[in-house]
């Protein structure tokens, strides 16, 4: 199998760019790695990048070709599924930071033990352990 794809790059629209980026920084215990006008973005791991951009400006980009970004606010519409080394670490942290509780963390029966938090666009945020 050929590995064509090199990074991965998930990009949220955003209400408030700056309120987000602050909730990331927070969740993910590190500061943004790009701030500029319209982007920012967080290097997660190796090979995979969180951007946050504003609806306004993701709207300008898709020019009416479809919804825009902002009728669909509070409605989840992605998901980070993040596995992580200490579960409770990061449930503890999100707790900390603000964010919406989902779910506590409970063993699935897919073989994860996760927990589920909304940010404040109501993206969904799963941190989860591989249950040994």
């Amino acid at each position: 199998m050929i590995k064509h794809i090199k990074l991965l790059e998930i990009i949220l629209y955003v209400s408030d760019p700056e309120a987000s980026c602050v909730f990331y920084e927070n969740i993910f215990r590190q500061e943004a790695n790009l701030k500029v006008p319209g982007m920012t973005e967080f290097n997660i791991s190796e090979n995979c990048k969180l951007g946050l951009m504003p609806n306004k400006n993701i709207a300008k980009i898709l020019a009416g070709k479809t919804p825009h970004p902002d009728s669909g606010s509070g409605i989840p519409r992605c998901e980070l599924y993040l596995y992580v080394d200490n579960i409770q670490l990061e449930f503890d942290n999100a707790i900390k930071c603000g964010a919406k509780l989902i779910s506590p963390i409970i063993d699935r029966d897919w073989g994860d033990r996760v927990c589920y938090f909304a940010d404040p666009d109501n993206h969904i945020i799963a941190f989860a352990e591989k249950i040994i």
